[in-house]
């Protein structure tokens, strides 16, 4: 007897079969899926498509601009999605006989549709983008804090400009920024190497470091806790430990260590090499003489 004798012989059983096991594997991954979805960090992350919870106040801008373009895109998707499936559904190929819509060389209606929709839906985009921008990048004259960020290769230095006293990161030590709940704080960004981008998620923005140029932008964190931060600029060979982390706190908290940082010597304000930075009545954008890596 055939060891093959106990096989199916309908060929349309054998493809069943074939299918079988990659559904049975496609239905215990969904269920997994949906298994891990459950939790309150993942619900979450679902209703903000993706973005970690806001925190800051300029956060809701950015965030209104993420979930609005996805619900744009889903909605143009729908209808696109809707059309195929119609069009495919209405003139498939009978069985007995061919049914080919009417051709035609033009339809003005359809043309003039597809070319004013999508001109609409983007100009909407694009007054949005730069509506939300201009808000987000906008700068108050006497902010509560002040911060001078220095990103070198390949760690981050912090100035607590108004304190007058800093600290500083390695690549093997992570560095904490601290910063007072429900202050505006403005950022003064340097670098003395090559480009960085300092990121901190939880805020929605982050801002290049551009060697012989101060960036600067302004932010309310407006809840308390610790927050991740990272170069997310491409800079060299350790990139990866450009890390750091934000540090919400009450005001009490935040004086009290600055009171540290002074209590262990670290006075003053780290210089970016070649260069006098953060001043507090102009800031300056001369030459930055570099210290390894290429611009």
């Amino acid at each position: 007897m055939s060891k093959h004798n106990d096989l199916p012989t309908d060929p349309a059983s054998r493809r069943g079969r074939g299918w079988a096991r990659p559904l049975r594997l496609a239905g215990l991954a969904g269920g997994a899926a949906l298994l891990a979805g459950c939790g309150i960090e993942q619900e979450q992350a679902f209703e903000l498509l993706g973005l970690p919870e806001p925190a800051s106040e300029q956060a809701f801008l950015t965030g209104d601009l993420w979930v609005g373009t996805w619900i744009a895109a889903l909605v143009v998707g729908a209808l696109v999605w809707g059309l195929i499936a119609w069009t495919s559904i209405v003139y498939r190929r009978k069985r007995h006989h061919d049914h080919m819509p009417e051709q035609t060389r033009y339809n003005i209606p359809i043309e003039t549709l597809y070319t004013v929709v999508p001109l609409f839906i983007i100009g909407v985009l694009f007054f949005w983008t730069f509506q939300n921008g201009d808000q987000v990048l906008a700068k108050e004259p006497n902010p509560d804090v002040r911060i001078g960020v220095i990103g070198q290769q390949w760690s981050w230095t912090f100035n607590y400009i108004d304190e007058d006293v800093y600290d500083v990161g390695t690549a093997a030590t992570i560095p904490q920024l601290y910063l007072p709940v429900d202050q505006r704080v403005e950022f003064q960004l340097n670098s003395p190497d090559v480009i960085h981008s300092f990121w901190i998620p939880s805020f929605y923005f982050k801002m290049d470091l551009i060697p012989g140029r101060t960036n600067s932008f302004q932010v309310t964190p407006n809840r308390e806790g610790t927050y991740a931060g990272r170069c997310s600029e491409l800079c060299g060979t350790y990139h990866s430990r450009m890390l750091f982390e934000v540090v919400v706190v009450s005001q009490q908290e935040y004086d009290a260590h600055m009171a540290e940082l002074e209590a262990k010597g670290q006075t003053g304000l780290v210089e970016v090499p070649g260069r006098a930075t953060f001043d507090p009545e102009r800031v300056t954008t001369a030459p930055v003489s570099g210290s390894g890596g290429e611009e």
